[in-house]
């Protein structure tokens, strides 16, 4: 989602003339668009900022901006620590980024207000700027996938999360405008787009979509994508259990374009740990959504995130976390330690989990995930599988790497010394299997 908000920030400057170039030291705009979910990132942008000085001093006329939720969440304080910084932009300001451009910034200026009715504006880049910039600094190879945003905030309030504080309540963007970006990115030769939101299930809930009024509920939505004539393959995230239909469950049984995989965060295999979380689903309720997705689709593959050490989270809490994974199996998993996130409500709770032990249980857990996403790769060696070639890596002899993904979500690397493009789909028979990613040999390399 961030790395569309740096794309959406990109285009409405490329339509503004402006020049992407990869040389930071030669920029006459630098924005830093930024993360707050875990502490690290916003570590990062400090220490970026504090490098930034020099090229500040080298360059009076140099305008530097901080963007997204970093920017939402500290807003004022950034500038009162980052005196060099020109802009503060908040989430709900993105758009507008060219017009406060054409104002003066020469002294610090800050955009942060969250408004309760704010609605996603229409934004359908006009030229091939929506593909790639005009210098080298976006990769060229994404120019066949494409990330299309459907919703921004969230109202569920998890304790520990500053989502709902950084980005606003819920809104879900209009389906024409959606419709509308997707039909003119397959008129460029798009053929694969994952929708965005921080919880794409209850799109359609909050407000109204279409211009008449009528309900649009995101099985509605997916289905709406996955007919328009280009889309060969569809992906989306994320979801939150709590609101997972058996209309969107279905979806993945009816609909050949929608790519078997499904990225459902659980956070933590203990009912007394999820509640705390306040993610208002049980981990028996998980288990019965798992089983009904491998019902609708076996080959689905099924990844979600975890935190571990979480407030009060105690020995026996982890242990269920572990039985957890051990029954779902789950292909792989985005884990990570607890990080207290400011203004939350899990801020206050009692009983933290020391560091040393926090990094322990992460071990474990990552540990066994590793093994189980190696005992599952292992079961596609011997098959062929569809994948659509992403990079060539590195050249061996007369022979390139090529970096590929199957519709599961999973990395495929293979040699050839054919001539293959990004974009292309081939037929690859899996040899070896790692952790991470699956290594074969191409079987066929269909003709244009």
């Amino acid at each position: 989602m961030n790395e569309r908000d740096s794309e959406i920030i990109s285009q409405s400057l490329a339509q503004h003339d402006y020049i992407e170039t990869i040389e930071m030291d030669s920029a006459d705009l630098i924005i830093l668009n930024t993360c707050s979910i875990r502490a690290k990132a916003e570590q990062k942008v400090m220490s970026l900022l504090g490098y930034l000085r020099k090229n500040k001093k080298r360059n009076p006329s140099l305008k530097i901006c901080v963007a997204g939720c970093v920017a939402q969440q500290l807003g004022n304080s950034i500038v009162e620590r980052m005196p060099h910084v020109n802009l503060v932009l908040g989430t709900q300001h993105i758009y507008a980024l060219p017009d406060i451009l054409e104002t003066s910034v020469n002294v610090s200026q800050v955009y942060t207000s969250l408004s309760s009715d704010y609605d996603i504006p229409r934004f359908i880049p006009k030229g091939d700027e929506d593909l790639q910039s005009k210098s080298s600094s976006i990769d060229k190879n994404r120019a066949l996938s494409r990330f299309v945003t459907i919703m921004q905030g969230c109202n569920n309030y998890c304790t520990y999360c500053v989502v709902p504080y950084t980005r606003g309540r819920e809104v879900s963007r209009k389906f024409n405008d959606i419709i509308d970006e997707i039909k003119a990115l397959v008129d460029k030769g798009v053929e694969e787009f994952t929708l965005l939101g921080q919880n794409v299930n209850s799109y359609g809930q909050t407000n109204n979509v279409r211009e008449d009024g009528t309900p649009c509920s995101f099985p509605q939505l997916l289905r709406a994508v996955a007919a328009i004539q280009g889309v060969i393959r569809l992906r989306f995230t994320t979801s939150n259990p709590k609101d997972l239909s058996d209309d969107l469950m279905r979806c993945f049984r009816d609909l050949e374009n929608l790519c078997p995989q499904f990225h459902l965060p659980v956070q933590s295999g203990s009912n007394n740990v999820l509640k705390r979380m306040n993610r208002k689903y049980t981990v028996e309720k998980y288990k019965e959504l798992v089983a009904a997705l491998r019902g609708y689709c076996p080959a689905i593959a099924v990844t979600t995130d975890i935190i571990v050490g979480f407030p009060g989270e105690t020995e026996g809490d982890f242990e269920k976390t572990m039985d957890l994974l051990e029954t779902v199996r789950f292909d792989g998993s985005f884990s990570f330690k607890y990080s207290d996130r400011p203004g939350t409500a899990s801020l206050n709770l009692n009983n933290k989990v020391p560091e040393e032990e926090k990094s322990r249980r992460l071990y474990r857990y990552q540990e066994r995930q590793n093994e189980i996403s190696l005992e599952n790769n292992s079961r596609y060696i011997g098959k062929i599988l569809k994948v659509t070639v992403e990079a060539s890596e590195e050249q061996t002899n007369e022979e390139y790497t090529y970096k590929c993904r199957a519709l599961t979500n999973h990395v495929v690397h293979t040699l050839s010394n054919a001539e293959i493009f990004p974009g292309q789909t081939i037929s690859v028979e899996i040899q070896q299997a790692g952790q991470h990613s699956l290594k074969g040999k191409i079987v066929d390399i269909p003709k244009k």
